[in-house]
């Protein structure tokens, strides 16, 4: 224990903490009592909950640059603070958006004055972020969606959801804070319909569901698996929609939305995806006959054969609902012909 008066290792970590980050200018700050029935509860868990305005991953954000205090002292969005404890949230001032707009001409599926729809096409990253700072989806949308700009953050205005780099298909888009709430709101009740459509190694049986925990894979990070001892509940059903030897076409309907999920299942299940160079696919294309039709179809689409075929919902502020379907685009399509 340190002696009386000398600061801690956690306090002398977190001041550095505190040097290291980029000084904000602070508009406004929010003070939290937590109360006896608060106590315990996570941090950024509680904040959300006295503050809705604000979702989840922006207090979590506001967490991560030091803005949210418990008695006086930077916290972690795990921290869970004792009966009487101080909380202030400090809002910083919006900084000039880093992002210029690039015309990508994204196609638009459906659009209103709150949300918008669009085919996400594969090969373009949906935001910034882990080294991919240009022409991203995001890049896109401030050029084709005026007003978008700082709709839920500064990088990933708009976002409420999102689809690997080479998954193409349906992607919604919120134009107002409201929206963005009332989007977000509608993916934690999975109250959204999502279908998709992929080509798969093997036979597959006819229809199934996997009911599994989801979570990092143990040796390789970048990976994500269904064969964990701790991870959070991840539910895909599928049905095959047409066999070919060696592959099928199968349409999944996702329940829950983790990292990675449709292509975990189904290479953990002994389907990985055609072209799926991270789970395992693209080596079981590299091992069959050159004149393979299922090497074919890899080799044409060239990305994991996954696409965002429907999206479905409750408009989250008009009467009404949304409904939009993304055609096949044309790498998919044409795996699909060389396997017929």
């Amino acid at each position: 224990m340190s002696p009386r008066g000398t600061p801690s290792r956690r306090q002398l970590a977190r001041e550095a903490q505190k040097l290291a980050r980029p000084v904000r200018e602070i508009a406004e700050t929010r003070a939290i009592v937590v109360t006896a029935a608060e106590q315990g509860v996570r941090l950024d868990k509680l904040v959300a909950l006295r503050l809705p305005e604000f979702s989840r991953a922006r207090v979590q954000q506001l967490i991560e640059e030091g803005l949210v205090l418990i008695d006086g002292a930077p916290a972690k969005a795990s921290e869970r603070p004792r009966q009487g404890a101080a909380i202030e949230v400090k809002l910083p001032v919006a900084a000039p958006a880093r992002l210029e707009p690039v015309p990508l001409d994204l196609p638009v599926l459906h659009d209103d004055a709150h949300l918008a729809v669009i085919d996400k096409p594969a090969g373009i990253a949906v935001h910034p972020g882990a080294g991919v700072w240009h022409a991203t989806i995001v890049h896109g949308l401030l050029h084709q969606l005026p007003g978008l700009r700082g709709i839920g953050g500064e990088l990933r205005p708009g976002i409420v959801h999102r689809l690997d780099k080479d998954t193409s298909g349906c992607l919604v888009v919120a134009k107002s804070e409201p929206a963005l709430r009332g989007l977000q709101a509608l993916f934690k009740a999975r109250a959204v319909d999502k279908r998709y459509r992929a080509l798969v190694h093997g036979a597959p049986p006819d229809e199934g569901e996997f009911d599994t925990l989801h979570g990092r894979h143990p040796v390789d990070r970048k990976r994500f698996s269904s064969k964990v001892s701790e991870g959070r509940r991840a539910i895909t059903r599928f049905r095959v929609l047409e066999r070919f030897e060696g592959a099928a076409f199968v349409e999944i309907e996702l329940f829950t939305g983790r990292t990675h999920q449709i292509r975990a299942h189904f290479a953990d299940a002994g389907f990985p995806l055609l072209a799926d160079v991270l789970y395992g696919g693209a080596r079981r294309d590299a091992r069959l006959p050159a004149d393979s039709r299922v090497r074919l179809a890899a080799e044409a689409v060239g990305r994991q054969a996954l696409h965002a075929f429907r999206l479905a919902f409750d408009h989250p502020i008009v009467p009404g609902r949304v409904s939009c379907e993304a055609p096949l685009p044309a790498d998919f399509a044409a795996a699909l012909s060389l396997l017929r």
